[in-house]
């Protein structure tokens, strides 16, 4: 029995394969399990590594460091590929005022963090762990360790400080939400108000009764009102036919005109008058509608598209169709002529079953081709991250330069490229499913690693009076900013109480609070908050927990 031996016990690459293999299965399979409806997920893998290093099991030293920092990485990067598309864009409009009271949470908890170390006397590189765990920001954690690291200190103990407080972490949010619910909120202040948003098209029709567009061509039209629209058909005298730029508007003409909600008024009094008619509706049958024209949606494959504006394809003017809706990500965009192509967006065509066969040529439509996901992306991006990541920051009064490590640097160029990639002409697409496998492997292989190194010290130092410290440290650290924050975005800034659940969710970076809060709250505000400030927030702690480490203990 020596080969079973070996596989489990002597240091080894298959032993150390096999066993960070198992504590990620058991882990995983544990996360699934739900306690009055919250469960852990993939972090329950953490704690099974914790146990696997309390009765003794290990890897080889430098096997477990290999695996753990491969796994941060892999993570980090495509975290920031995932959310590279929407991190801009979060500042816009409302965003602005969400991520400043994200930030405001990050920054009322790292203060907080940093004050009680001289009145508690826990050294900063445990309370960076005890922050870390309290925020369920476990990114955080390694870019406090890779700094340590740099530094040449002790690494290891920040991990310890995570483990004993991210479990109130998890339910610390859920509990301060449920006390301002209770306490703050009236059911009036629970109904989901209509918000306007640039990016929700609206269908309507409208008739032509204005003389200042009668004989004028669809391009002088556009360019006179300055409202961004699209004309889907025309109907002029019994007949339909898609229009053209330089089709000539006539009196009486019945238009099907695609644009964004806050313009549908202004459409009205430049067309003249609207039908009744809801085109908006899920249900309608668009090839139903006329006889000679078919609707398709076709999906950019081809990968010379990726970065072209819309408008350079001139299809309307060669196929004679229109291309009327754009769904990128789960959402629907304007199909304006300076609208950027992304390999993977699906357009709404609009003509005769040849012509928008031609087009479906011309666009690619092989949805199979994007179900393989494009890891050449991955890899470059993920060398380019460690470089940026190695680049010495000099920061005058630091004597040690500051680098963004194996955490930040990943993190940026996902993003960067996430954002600008498809800009540059970069294949960046990857499948929504490729991504998610892509972040659960590296979090599990990094927490399994995590875990098993900081389980053989973890609960002798939980019984302790220190961990007990650590543990109510953890949760103020958790439920304090947030009910801060909280209390001052819904009593005097007026934010609805959706939109403040998912902006304190996505600030501490906490899935199971905010599918708390999508069961328990009406609409869909507290889930479009959290992606709001999640990109931002993330990003800040990663770099704070180093730029705190290095300005504090270099």
């Amino acid at each position: 029995m020596d080969w079973l031996s070996d596989i489990f016990i002597g240091h080894s690459a298959l032993q150390a394969v096999v066993v960070l293999s198992l504590i990620c299965a058991v882990g995983l399979v544990l996360g699934k399990v739900r306690v009055r409806g919250v469960s852990l997920g993939v972090t329950f893998v953490f704690f099974v590594g914790i146990v696997c290093g309390h009765f003794g099991l290990s890897v080889d030293s430098r096997m477990l460091s290999y695996a753990e920092s491969f796994g941060l990485v892999l993570f980090v990067y495509a975290l920031g590929l995932q959310v590279g598309p929407g991190f801009f864009s979060s500042f816009r409009q409302g965003g602005v005022r969400l991520n400043m009271l994200g930030l405001a949470v990050v920054l009322a908890g790292t203060l907080m963090a940093l004050a009680a170390c001289p009145v508690t006397g826990v050294s900063l590189a445990d309370m960076m762990g005890i922050l870390s765990g309290a925020t369920t920001n476990t990114p955080a954690l390694g870019a406090a360790q890779q700094a340590l690291k740099q530094l040449g200190l002790e690494a290891s103990t920040p991990a310890l400080g995570c483990a004993v407080t991210y479990p109130l972490g998890v339910v610390g949010v859920i509990l301060a939400l449920m006390l301002m619910r209770r306490l703050m909120v009236r059911p009036k202040d629970l109904e989901v108000a209509e918000k306007e948003n640039d990016n929700h098209t609206y269908i309507g029709a409208f008739q032509v009764h204005n003389p200042a567009v009668f004989n004028r061509t669809v391009k002088d039209v556009s360019e006179q009102s300055h409202t961004k629209f699209v004309i889907s058909r025309l109907w002029r005298d019994g007949r339909v036919c898609i229009p053209t730029s330089d089709t000539v508007v006539k009196e009486g003409d019945r238009l099907l005109v695609i644009s964004s909600d806050k313009d549908a008024g202004m459409l009205t009094i430049l067309f003249g008058g609207q039908e009744n008619t809801d085109w908006n509706k899920g249900d309608i049958d668009w090839n139903a509608i006329d006889s000679q024209l078919i609707s398709q949606r076709i999906v950019v494959t081809r990968p010379e598209l990726n970065g072209r504006k819309l408008g350079s394809l001139h299809l309307r003017n060669h196929y004679g169709i229109n291309i009327t809706r754009v769904y990128r990500s789960g959402v629907q965009l304007l199909a304006t002529a300076g609208l950027t192509l992304q390999l993977g967006d699906r357009l709404t065509v609009v003509g005769e079953a040849a012509a928008v066969h031609n087009v479906e040529k011309v666009l690619g439509n092989a949805v199979k081709s994007l179900k393989e996901p494009n890891l050449v992306a991955v890899f470059v991006g993920i060398v380019l991250g460690l470089i940026l990541g190695s680049i010495p920051i000099a920061i005058p009064g630091i004597s040690t330069p500051i680098r963004l490590g194996l955490a930040g640097g990943p993190i940026v160029v996902g993003i960067l490229i996430g954002t600008f990639g498809p800009r540059l002409h970069m294949i960046t697409y990857t499948t929504r499913s490729a991504n998610l496998m892509l972040r659960a492997l590296g979090l599990a292989m990094y927490l399994a690693c995590l875990g098993l190194d900081a389980g053989e010290h973890f609960f002798e130092t939980v019984v302790r009076p220190e961990g007990l410290l650590w543990v109510g440290l953890g949760f103020a650290l958790t439920v304090l900013p947030v009910m801060l924050v909280g209390v001052i975005a819904f009593r005097w800034m007026k934010v609805d109480f959706g939109s403040v659940a998912g902006m304190l969710c996505g600030s501490m970076a906490n899935p199971m609070a905010l599918n708390y809060a999508n069961d328990t709250l009406p609409g869909d505000n507290p889930a479009v908050a959290y992606a709001t400030v999640y990109p931002l927030c993330m990003f800040v702690r990663v770099l704070l927990a180093q730029v705190l480490v290095m300005c504090f203990l270099a």
